[in-house]
Parts: C-alpha cells; sequence; structure tokens
C-alpha cells in the first residue's frame, strides 16, 4: 500500500473488496483524498513528543473495589423449583430450542 499522503484509487478499490463494499469510480476518487488527509493525521500523532509520558492503561486511575465473599442464606432447592413454571430431576425444565444432530 502506497504512504499515507499518497494513497490511490487501487488502494481504497482494495480496501473496499477487502471490507466487501461496492463503490463507484467517482467515490473511488473522493475516498483516496479523504482517506489520505484522514491517515496523514493519524500519523502525525507519531510527532507528539512523547518521551516523557508515562504509559497508561486508562486515561483516569480505576481502583477495583471488591466485597467479601461471605456466605448469606438463600432460598432452598425447594423454595426456587416452587416458583418456576416446569421443574423434572431437581432442575429447571426449559422448552427445548435446539433439535439433535443426526
Amino acid at each position: 500500500m502506497s504512504t499515507p499522503s499518497s494513497l490511490t484509487r487501487e488502494d481504497v478499490a482494495h480496501l473496499a473488496q477487502l471490507s466487501r463494499l461496492a463503490v463507484t469510480d467517482e467515490e473511488l476518487d473522493l475516498y483516496a483524498g479523504q482517506l489520505g488527509v484522514v491517515l496523514g493525521a493519524v500519523a502525525r500523532v507519531q510527532d507528539a513528543p512523547t518521551e516523557d509520558v508515562t504509559p497508561t492503561t486508562h486515561a483516569v486511575p480505576l481502583t477495583n473495589v471488591y466485597r467479601p465473599d461471605v456466605v448469606t442464606p438463600s432460598l432452598t432447592r425447594e423454595q426456587v423449583l416452587a416458583g418456576a413454571p416446569a421443574a423434572e430431576d431437581d432442575r429447571f425444565r426449559v422448552p427445548r430450542i435446539l433439535q439433535d444432530e443426526a
């Protein structure tokens, strides 16, 4: 592929084919110019002075908040299944949505 500032119609046609997009000849010319400008602007990011910038994973410091994993009382299996529309073998019974593959 060409350099960002010299994106060709062929480059755009190739990208359109990879993206499965149908583009006209006029659109190829239009997009070649537009994408060239965008890629040129993105390439300018490499010129930013980043020597003294500490790499981060997020723009704002984050702290995970964990709660203690404490066992608490809950419903019994019988109580849970009593509210189910259908139960079988101590489990919820649900309609079959997939057929057996043979």
